[in-house]
């Protein structure tokens, strides 16, 4: 049972307690007939949760429930918790000291040290039964995941909780913004060659001094720099100023402002409600709409002209620079979107 413990703790990446006090009928199903792991987030007292889980884990917490069945069989489902302790009628969960002194005995007891992929060896007091919340989510972030979706995973309400959790290498980091490098791109979505290794220096300074880019590109502008993106001068018209640069790692949010634009565009026409003065300052510029759509154009041009090989070089290169990478309110229009957990991540 406290194998079964370790190992639920390594699938979901949930907290030591909340694995301790499931439920003995905490396996479900979503809407698609998926499974999912219903638990309380006793931190923040949000009862129900519904996480989504692999096959391999649902058959883990189904042998389980059939054990404490067996153990436990004139008890009532509905009382009973998934790991109880062996002193109670199966509605009490097991003590935390176990689970913790059993972990501990175990990783004491491997014929081998843990070793990190440098090859140097893990200091075996600071693995604890906690440490595999931090490893599902640098499992997830080393497979792609959106930083969004990973969020939602872990039960976080804030990204900077959640991006805590992981780390991204800067070797790996390095690696993928000198692939980006030379397929940047101006304001008017002209290919920038002249300039890539100095745009390159750039933004590895960038990264190094934690600063935070615009909402969709990169931006020179000395007073908008100095503030870490936060304080630009022309209200973030990056479409329409020379400090402006981008590359097909911001393409997702490029779209995301244009969407954003004819909406608002198509919005303000059909109200009735608005002076005809109100209505020019509310309505976006159709030059700004028509030079949004020029530079998606572009870039997706750029990128079908690429081999598949480049293509998935630089798919792997945007998904490691977009996880270093976190985009605040800057006075852009926000962009809000319930994210898919799609089906969830299967341990190695």
């Amino acid at each position: 049972m406290l194998a079964v413990a370790i190992e639920l703790l390594i699938d979901t990446g949930r907290r030591p307690s909340e694995i301790l006090n499931l439920p003995w009928d905490c396996l479900g199903h979503d809407h698609d007939d998926n499974y999912v792991l219903v638990y309380d987030d006793l931190k923040n007292n949000r009862p129900r949760r519904r996480l989504p889980i692999t096959e391999t884990t649902a058959k883990l917490i189904s042998a389980q429930q059939h054990a404490t069945r067996e153990r436990f069989p004139d008890g009532n489902p509905t009382e009973l918790v998934l790991l109880p302790a062996s002193d109670q009628n199966g509605r009490r969960a097991m003590a935390r000291h176990q689970i913790g002194r059993t972990h501990r005995d175990w990783l004491e007891a491997l014929p081998t040290p843990i070793r990190r992929s440098d090859g140097s060896s893990y200091d075996l007091t600071t693995i604890t039964p906690y440490s595999y919340r931090h490893t599902y989510a640098q499992r997830h972030a080393d497979a792609g995941v959106a930083l969004d979706v990973l969020a939602e995973l872990m039960g976080h309400e804030l990204l900077s909780s959640t991006q805590a959790y992981y780390q991204v290498g800067e070797k790996r980091r390095r690696a993928a913004v000198d692939r980006l490098a030379n397929h940047r791109f101006d304001r008017y979505g002209n290919h920038i060659w002249r300039d890539a290794q100095a745009l390159l220096d750039d933004e590895h300074a960038r990264h190094a001094l934690g600063q935070v880019s615009v909402p969709y590109g990169t931006c020179r502008e000395p007073s908008n720099v100095q503030a870490g993106g936060g304080a630009c001068p022309f209200r973030f018209r990056c479409v329409g100023c020379d400090h402006f640069h981008t590359d097909p790692s911001h393409l997702p949010e490029v779209k995301a402002y244009l969407h954003d634009l004819l909406r608002d565009r198509e919005r303000v026409l059909a109200a009735t409600d608005l002076e005809n003065w109100a209505k020019t300052e509310a309505l976006p510029s159709e030059v700004e709409i028509r030079r949004v759509k020029d530079l998606v154009h572009r870039v997706e041009e750029h990128l079908e002209q690429l081999t598949p090989v480049e293509q998935a070089d630089i798919a792997t290169a945007i998904s490691a620079v977009r996880r270093t990478r976190q985009v605040t309110g800057l006075g852009m229009p926000s962009i809000n979107r319930q994210p898919d957990l799609g089906k969830p991540l299967e341990r190695p």
